[in-house]
């Protein structure tokens, strides 16, 4: 007899990630989820005692990409504190992890739980910003105001849907970031 295999944790929370970057967390249903990985729900529950486990453990799984991952992968790879900034920026909002940010912000409008540890991640990226800008600029005001530009300027640029008259949205994007760390 062949023992049958387990679809792994990790399967479904990427599945669930997937799932609430395309619709929501009512997008993240388990039957949903079995079918589209072609698996019974059994598997799911082997992991998971219910779904607002699977929800908690999606909001985890998140926060862990977008600031452990993200912030030890810029201090292992190094440079002055601009490239850092740049790169951080880059990390957190890249094509895989943009979509789960933009969903759990949307997610937290609604939701107090959410609400807090989108506060507790946003301020997790804050505070790294500041001690970077904090390198080249001693006035607190200004780094406060540089690091929350930075922020607003790469999760905003997303929900701005404007045209730029000789320019690609690409370089408009970097020379507002060069200003800004400047």
């Amino acid at each position: 007899m062949v023992a049958q295999t387990r679809t792994p944790r990790s399967t479904w929370i990427d599945a669930g990630l997937a799932a609430l970057a395309s619709g929501g967390p009512d997008a993240v249903r388990v039957d949903l989820l079995a079918k589209a990985l072609d698996v019974t729900r059994g598997g799911f529950y082997h992991h998971f005692d219910n779904r607002g486990a699977f929800l908690e453990a999606l909001l985890q799984e998140w926060e862990h990409r977008s600031t452990d991952e993200v912030l030890d992968r810029v201090e292992a790879e190094g440079g002055d504190p601009r490239d850092k900034v740049r790169k951080a920026g880059m990390l957190t909002f890249s094509e895989d992890l943009l979509p789960i940010d933009l969903a759990v912000r949307d997610w937290a409008r609604r939701d107090k739980s959410v609400a807090r540890r989108l506060r507790r991640v946003d301020n997790r990226r804050m505070d790294y910003l500041r001690a970077l800008i904090g390198t080249f600029s001693d006035d607190p005001d200004d780094v406060e105001a540089r690091g929350m530009l930075a922020f607003s300027l790469a999760i905003g640029s997303h929900f701005i849907a404007v045209d730029h008259p000789g320019s690609s949205r690409k370089q408009v994007l970097e020379r507002a970031t060069r200003r800004l760390l400047s």
